[in-house]
């Protein structure tokens, strides 16, 4: 009698059509190339906080300006979630990120031939473009990463944080080591071959095609804000958006705060700045560590009370120790903060849907950015009144 073989289920249609590098961790090239843009957008939205030296407004009180420029790239950074969504569908992931790198590295270079004392609306033009550049870059960088997110959430976005700080961080040690060395349109020239470079990378790279769901109405700005007004969505984007906030507060206006307040020089005021993302990046990968080992509501308790007295000894510092000290208390008490939201979104929310989270980090980004703006009016309305 022959022997039957072992029944096999059936292939899937969805089984077929899955690529095999989505069922890895980090298989997939495209996915790890477009995670690497988050590099890029570190580098591009941490520019105003440590080029306003550069600019000399350390010299001024023009706080309103520099409120303002902050409120350009928050312009640009929402504009673009309207655009977004038809680039993706029509033209593709690699063609998108090529555009938001090469759209940056014109705004750098525009920046470079209107420095002060030009008008300052002309230096806001080139400040909307690379918010808009940033913001298109995220969109382009959530989709690209969606098989990552799959297998393992908390530990892509994550790695996408950290590489994020490195940016900021690189774009602070540019500015400063080369303060006296050259002109700050040089330096913005310089720049501007961090996006070339990696618009480069991503124009000869092959991605995943977009998935159909760009052009469906839950892709649109509507449909993923009608998706972030879940409770869970919108306790975690609040969190985000305040925490965000405290963090750029610190990154805008570190340099001008210590030169106006110390009198320290505008290259170390920025080298403090970049201490500063050094101690936020090295407390992000350390947090990993620590999450696995300390209660999460001790750690976030912790974290609370240590980012106040962080506050506290910088604003009521007289000398560069006590600076220091606050710098890196403040860095190292945000750090952790970032972890244990992104961990929490993963569970809470598995299944990816790259709108949503792309939704979410873009309320996020424009709290953190909303609060260097704010600061810049509070700012001039209190000089205003003495």
């Amino acid at each position: 009698m022959k022997r039957s073989e072992p029944a096999t289920a059936p292939e899937t249609s969805a089984a077929r059509s899955t690529p095999s590098w989505e069922h890895g961790t980090f298989d997939s090239p495209g996915a790890r190339k477009a995670l690497a843009g988050f590099f890029v957008s570190g580098v591009l939205l941490a520019f105003p906080g440590a080029i306003l030296p550069s600019w000399q407004y350390h010299l001024s009180s023009e706080y309103s300006t520099i409120g303002l420029y902050f409120a350009g790239l928050i312009a640009g950074v929402l504009g673009s979630i309207w655009a977004s969504p038809p680039l993706l569908a029509r033209r593709g992931i690699g063609w998108t990120l090529s555009l938001a790198c090469g759209i940056a590295a014109a705004g750098l270079v525009y920046l470079a031939f209107v420095p002060p004392p030009m008008a300052h609306w002309w230096r806001l033009v080139g400040l909307v473009a690379i918010g808009w550049s940033a913001g298109l870059l995220h969109t382009a960088i959530f989709h690209a990463i969606s098989p990552m997110y799959r297998h393992n959430p908390a530990a892509t976005v994550n790695l996408g944080g950290i590489l994020f700080g490195l940016g900021c961080l690189t774009a602070a040690l540019l500015i400063s080591t080369t303060f006296y060395m050259t002109t700050p349109g040089n330096v913005q020239i310089g720049m501007s071959f961090i996006p070339i470079l990696f618009g480069w990378m991503y124009i000869r790279s092959k991605f995943a095609p977009a998935p159909a769901a760009h052009s469906s109405p839950s892709m649109s700005a509507r449909g993923m804000i009608s998706e972030l007004r879940t409770p869970g969505a919108v306790l975690l984007s609040l969190v985000l958006f305040f925490q965000f906030g405290n963090e750029w507060a610190v990154a805008g206006w570190l340099p001008l705060f210590l030169s106006q307040r110390l009198g320290i020089s505008p290259a170390t005021s920025i080298g403090m700045l970049a201490l500063y993302w050094f101690a936020l990046l090295v407390g992000r990968v350390a947090a990993q560590w620590i999450l696995r080992r300390v209660r999460h509501s001790r750690l976030l308790l912790g974290s609370i009370l240590a980012s106040v007295f962080g506050c506290t000894v910088l604003i009521a510092t007289d000398n560069r120790f006590g600076a220091v000290f606050g710098v890196l208390m403040l860095g190292a008490a945000f750090a952790p903060v970032y972890p244990l939201v992104v961990e929490r979104i993963g569970d809470r929310f598995p299944h990816f849907h790259p709108g949503f989270y792309n939704g979410i980090f873009s309320f996020a980004i424009a709290g953190g950015l909303l609060a260097p703006c704010a600061l810049g009016y509070f700012a001039f309305t209190g000089a205003s009144r003495w």
